[in-house]
């Protein structure tokens, strides 16, 4: 996996198929305020699109910004953006839309 940082950035649109992703948090407490350990924590596998490259002549982008998506466990490119963490997937690995 590949690492980036980008201070004082405006935006940051991905190209082609590509969508930028913040993971969403795991729980570092529950909700009797019991703190839990690092180790019991276990990585979110979803998070909320940032934003969403134009797609390709061949292929329509059907996620859009704001959606929440599935992720898979490994995989994407992590890059920091102003102090957040964010991730960059092609489309085609993002593995559902979440609706509510």
């Amino acid at each position: 996996m590949l690492r980036r940082s980008f201070t004082a950035l405006k935006s940051l649109v991905p190209l082609g198929d590509r969508v930028l992703v913040q993971r969403t948090v795991a729980v570092k407490e529950t909700k009797s305020g019991v703190l839990l350990p690092e180790q019991s924590q276990k990585k979110m596998n979803e998070g909320t699109v940032v934003e969403v490259g134009p797609g390709t002549k061949d292929h329509d982008m059907t996620v859009k910004k704001g959606d929440t998506v599935v992720l898979p466990e490994y995989g994407g490119v992590s890059m920091k953006v102003d102090g957040k963490e964010l991730f960059l997937y092609s489309e085609r690995e993002i593995l559902a839309i979440i609706k509510e």
